[in-house]
């Protein structure tokens, strides 16, 4: 696998990051979390089996810095998660608290700081592939708050990516699109009254996290949504969201959790319907010549990993 950062993918023409140190391994126990940290893999083990990628073709990103967290994060917050006690907070997994400090960043902080500094490289590539597109295998960190972690996330990486290019002047502005089925609370408060991003947020009403933050623009979904229910309403929304938030580049959260069977929500969606709906983003994107960024973000029924496999594939057949 390339430890370049700049390298594009030679078999898929939208880049693609990820690494296997996305996956966190702790004994075991991260099995007893309800989301599936193995989807990662099991995603590239089946883009690799179809011939779409291999170790090389893939883009190994480097972590998120402690100068590119602290754009978003505050300095307080990153001693917090040196300790075990808070990161098991965090991640609503009490039985991690039997890890010593020693280890808590080595086992968990670490891979999610390189996941988080995948979103960052697929932004980059984005802006300089062909395709104008790239996916990150992992990220979506969206309830990752500037001074607290929590709903298993713990680095805001898509408020931490767009500061980094903002930074670098590589864009002025971003939109999130967010449609994983909780909202994006997390997101809202790190780019909270900031002009120059746009965060809209398409979420089931009466479930995790309550209260709502209140983003540029929030959809609150009935109960048990189905795809076309979810696709008229999203495809209804696009043109004015674009000409309301004039961007230079979208990251799309896209978790799958509005999947049927989902345990942590109601959704009544298919694997079909996910892929829908990501063309449609991407399509929009395209039809107006914006990069577009991909991260996965939730989804915890046993076919989530599948369900964003076939988008993932779909996208890179028909690019």
């Amino acid at each position: 696998m390339s430890g370049e950062p700049s390298q594009t993918n030679r078999l898929s023409p939208i880049p693609l990051v990820y690494s296997p140190n996305y996956k966190i391994s702790v004994f075991g126990m991260e099995k007893l979390h309800p989301f599936d940290i193995a989807k990662y893999d099991k995603i590239f083990n089946a883009l690799k089996k179809d011939g779409l990628v291999t170790e090389e073709s893939v883009i190994d990103p480097a972590e998120v810095s402690r100068d590119e967290m602290l754009l978003i994060h505050t300095q307080d917050y990153l001693e917090n998660l040196k300790k075990t006690n808070h990161v098991a907070q965090y991640l609503e997994a009490p039985a991690l608290k039997v890890i010593p400090d020693a280890m808590i960043d080595h086992r968990i902080v670490s891979r999610f700081r390189k996941a988080a500094g995948g979103t960052i490289a697929a932004a980059r590539q984005a802006l300089r592939a062909k395709s104008k597109m790239a996916i990150n295998l992992g990220g979506g960190y969206h309830h990752a708050k500037p001074d607290v972690g929590e709903g298993f996330c713990i680095i805001a990486d898509v408020p931490i990516a767009i500061r980094q290019l903002q930074k670098e002047k590589l864009i002025k502005r971003a939109l999130i699109i967010d449609t994983d089925i909780h909202q994006g609370n997390g997101t809202i408060l790190c780019l909270k009254d900031d002009p120059t991003t746009y965060t809209f947020s398409m979420h089931e009403r009466g479930i995790y996290p309550l209260p709502k933050e209140v983003g540029d623009e929030d959809v609150e979904l009935e109960a048990r949504v189905t795809d076309e229910q979810y696709l008229k309403i999203l495809g209804g929304r696009l043109d004015q969201l674009f000409a309301k938030s004039r961007p230079d580049m979208v990251f799309h959260v896209a978790g799958c959790d509005a999947l049927a069977g989902d345990p942590l929500a109601t959704g009544q969606m298919t694997h079909e319907g996910i892929l829908k709906r990501d063309a449609m983003i991407v399509k929009a994107c395209k039809k107006r010549g914006i990069p577009y960024v991909m991260t996965l973000s939730g989804g915890y029924s046993r076919d989530a990993w599948n369900a964003q496999y076939k988008s993932i594939r779909s996208l890179i057949q028909n690019e």
